[in-house]
């Protein structure tokens, strides 16, 4: 009788372990992904963030180096140039963008 009841502990304790174990594969471990994924991502947008604004301070400055931002009446159009070549970059940036997934 006593070896049945050691059996039974074991069988318990291996379905103990079997459970936590699963658990984190299943819960802890994409957490952990989503996490990296999240972090990385905002580093990144920082950083383009950052690239953004000084690359659009240099397109304004370029533009208003020529003799179409010398003329004071238009001046308005240096600063309309620079916000379309702004969302040209953007509009590139966004279709070249792919789904990722969290697995990675």
């Amino acid at each position: 009788m006593p070896d049945n009841k050691s059996e039974e502990k074991v069988k318990v304790s291996e379905l103990y372990d079997l459970i936590i174990k699963y658990a984190k594969q299943e819960a802890i471990d994409p957490i952990r992904g989503a996490g990296r994924w999240i972090g990385f991502g905002l580093f990144a947008a920082v950083l383009i963030s950052i690239g953004i604004v000084i690359g659009s301070l240099g397109v304004l400055r370029l533009v208003q180096t020529t003799p179409l931002g010398a003329s004071n009446s238009w001046s308005w159009l240096c600063y309309l140039i620079t916000v379309l070549i702004c969302l040209l970059v953007g509009f590139i940036a966004s279709s070249r963008i792919k789904r990722g997934t969290l697995e990675k």
